[in-house]
């Protein structure tokens, strides 16, 4: 009988404003050559806020500050990382965040790449169906939030 486990990640979309107004967001490209968005396991002791801006600074190397939640992400895939087969129950969470220092060039080993991208562009980059809705309701939640300002 498989093993059965429950992991809990974080992660974020990373915003900023560009002089005529629309927001460029960061995407990262994986080592399978997906685009996506950056996250990771929440570590012992450690917020799921915390994990993302850790998250965002370790896979894309910019610096950012934690809006608000934007929503969760839950799946379930086969683990072949442990020395026994699991199935795994994940639960992703995301936050929206504002950039405010930092360079995409300063991204860790376990991206390919991190870049700006527009947006729209991004919603239709991102490889999981689950990701560009998370992407489209930051863009609907910054979208808002300029209309309201």
């Amino acid at each position: 009988m498989m093993q059965v486990r429950t992991e809990v990640s974080a992660g974020g979309v990373v915003f900023r404003m560009r002089d005529d107004g629309a927001f460029d967001v960061t995407l990262i490209r994986t080592h399978e050559g997906r685009w996506q968005l950056p996250k990771g396991w929440v570590e012992d002791g450690e917020s799921k806020e915390d994990t993302a801006r850790r998250e965002v600074r370790e896979e894309t190397g910019v610096e950012a500050t934690v809006i608000g939640h934007v929503g969760e992400i839950e799946y379930w895939y086969n683990s072949t990382y442990d020395p026994e087969p699991a199935r795994v129950h994940k639960f992703v969470h995301f936050y929206l965040l504002q950039y405010f220092s930092g360079s995409t060039d300063d991204h860790d080993h376990e991206v390919l790449e991190a870049r700006w991208v527009d947006i729209e562009d991004a919603v239709r980059m991102l490889a999981f169906k689950d990701e560009r809705r998370i992407m489209s309701l930051a863009a609907e939640a910054l979208s808002k939030a300029a209309a309201d300002a």
